[in-house]
């Protein structure tokens, strides 16, 4: 993260009186906030413009996530970055229109990610790497190249020297499917400035006002719920 964004970040941690996971430097959570008993995960964002940026690989990995019951703050900055303007608070009800939309738009890829693994064949391994009892944890790695940790070519074996020819099948497999996901990522989409127009804009007693917010979507949520 660049340095001014983390600052920018760490002024937001302490503007909302959020808490910083412990794990912060590999966690997928940038803050959490404890109310009424229940924690709940905050993604931080800021801009200098009226637009947010929002991750370089947008993914079905974001989708999942963004999903889980994911908070938003967004602190709107001047031009230059050094003075707060307002920031807004998304609940995850409210950020659902603006990922329903990405989510189709990669809809396609995600489809041929899915299918087209299937086609690679046992064949395939042969014509690429030879005809062999065993494959080589070599020529797995040649395939998956820096896709997995030491201990996933480990855990992939199936033979005690390495991978049998309908295992090596299933790692091209992964491989493909590995491919084509990268190729449907989309390259950080914007979160638009018009999206925010109904947002209530947050401008003083930043943690009383995203406390109340909050709680109004926990509110409306079991209201829900109840009604289902």
């Amino acid at each position: 993260m660049p340095v001014q964004d983390d600052e920018r970040e760490n002024a937001m941690i302490q503007l909302f009186n959020l808490t910083v996971p412990a794990d912060r430097s590999r966690s997928d959570i940038d803050a959490h906030l404890m109310i009424d008993g229940k924690v709940i995960n905050f993604e931080l964002k800021s801009t200098t413009g009226k637009s947010v940026s929002t991750v370089r690989d947008f993914g079905p990995d974001h989708i999942r996530k963004w999903r889980d019951d994911l908070h938003w703050i967004f602190a709107f900055y001047d031009k230059l970055g050094a003075r707060l303007q307002y920031c807004i608070y998304a609940s995850p009800t409210d950020m659902e229109p603006w990922i329903v939309r990405k989510e189709r738009y990669i809809a396609p890829d995600l489809a041929l990610a899915d299918s087209l693994p299937a086609s690679v064949t046992s064949e395939m391994v042969v014509a690429l790497l030879g005809e062999k009892d065993v494959y080589s944890p070599a020529d797995a790695r040649w395939v998956m190249k820096n896709q997995w940790k030491a201990s996933e070519y480990q855990e992939f074996k199936d033979l005690p020297d390495g991978y049998s020819l309908a295992r090596m099948t299933e790692i091209m497999q992964q491989r493909g499917r590995y491919v084509i996901l990268r190729g449907s990522t989309l390259n950080n989409p914007h979160i638009e400035g018009s999206f925010f127009d109904s947002f209530d804009r947050i401008v003083d007693e930043h943690a009383i006002r995203l406390r109340d917010l909050v709680r109004a979507y926990l509110s409306a949520a079991a209201t829900d719920d109840a009604t289902e």
